[in-house]
């Protein structure tokens, strides 16, 4: 791998020799390195074209069931909005499609897509012989991991607007575009319902921090990239399963996914922030939390694979 190679190549026996001089130019390249090794890998490109496929099928799921006049759902009223959120309005604006596409991904698809990756991010290193390598560059420990989880935000990122562009071409290959209504009933022109619609898919990525640090910790736990993997994505199920039963109401303000959802506030008028704001706040808290677990439990590991 070229990014080893090129590791080893600079690398001096000890670590902190080595990792004195390496500046803010060295950890562009490593990360530049990082992005290019993950995003090249074919389990990335398969998860993000299933992620680009959802919104395709959802798309043409809509199209079919109101192809002869009906609405979505068979006709029921107006506003209830469950299901996943927005989707009775995709018939009369295809930008609708985006939030309905990024409402039904954020439960599982999106975050079992970054628990493979996050979970792969140190594990996955391991498990190849290469993490040795990468620290004898010198990367150092803590810039190593801290690149890792900047790729993994990336990651993040990526995938959240290969959802929310597949679904805006899909939406305006499908459905009409224009004008939109805010679930405040307020109108709002298609240039500010494409702004805010960016705005949601930020949120989103935003949302996705939380398990990103959560599978990172996990990371470093083992050697093996599968059972990495495999345990964050259990967690994330997990907690879903958890923030559903109600005789655990006290606590479900505390699991990561519980505000997932409260991007649809962002289609209000004006919008509701408190939801959002406790979302942004309890994903800065996971990725503190776990971030700092990972880093304490990587710098004193000893890497022998």
């Amino acid at each position: 791998m070229s990014r080893v190679e090129a590791g080893a190549s600079t690398g001096t026996s000890g670590g902190a020799t080595g990792t004195r001089g390496r500046g803010p130019l060295w950890t562009f390249g490593l990360l530049r390195s990082e992005l290019i090794t993950t995003f090249r890998r074919w389990r990335t490109l398969a998860l993000l074209g299933v992620l680009a496929a959802v919104p395709v099928l959802v798309g043409i799921a809509v199209k079919i069931e109101t192809s002869d006049g009906s609405s979505v759902g068979g006709g029921g009223g107006g506003g209830g909005g469950e299901g996943p959120a927005f989707i009775a309005q995709v018939t009369n604006n295809g930008l609708f499609l985006v939030f309905t596409a990024l409402a039904a991904t954020l439960p599982f698809f999106l975050p079992m897509a970054i628990g493979v990756v996050a979970g792969d991010a140190i594990a996955g290193e391991a498990n190849a012989g290469t993490l040795r390598y990468l620290l004898v560059a010198p990367a150092g420990r803590t810039r190593l991991l801290l690149t890792k989880y900047a790729t993994v935000i990336a990651f993040c990122l990526a995938a959240t607007l290969v959802v929310a562009l597949s679904a805006l071409t899909v939406g305006a290959l499908l459905f009409p575009l224009g004008e939109l209504t805010t679930i405040s009933g307020t109108r709002i022109s298609f240039a500010e319902g494409l702004l805010r619609a960016l705005l949601i898919a930020l949120v989103v990525a935003a949302s996705l921090i939380g398990i990103a640090a959560l599978g990172l910790f996990v990371s470093t736990l083992t050697n093996s990239g599968v059972a990495a993997m495999a345990t964050t994505v259990g967690l994330l199920i997990t907690i879903q399963i958890l923030d559903q039963i109600p005789q655990l109401d006290a606590l479900h303000p505390y699991f990561f996914s519980h505000y997932w959802l409260s991007f649809a506030d962002l289609m209000r008028e004006p919008v509701y922030w408190d939801d959002l704001v406790k979302n942004l706040g309890l994903q800065g808290l996971y990725a503190a939390v776990f971030g700092s677990a990972a880093w304490a439990r990587f710098t004193a590991k000893d890497i022998t694979a």
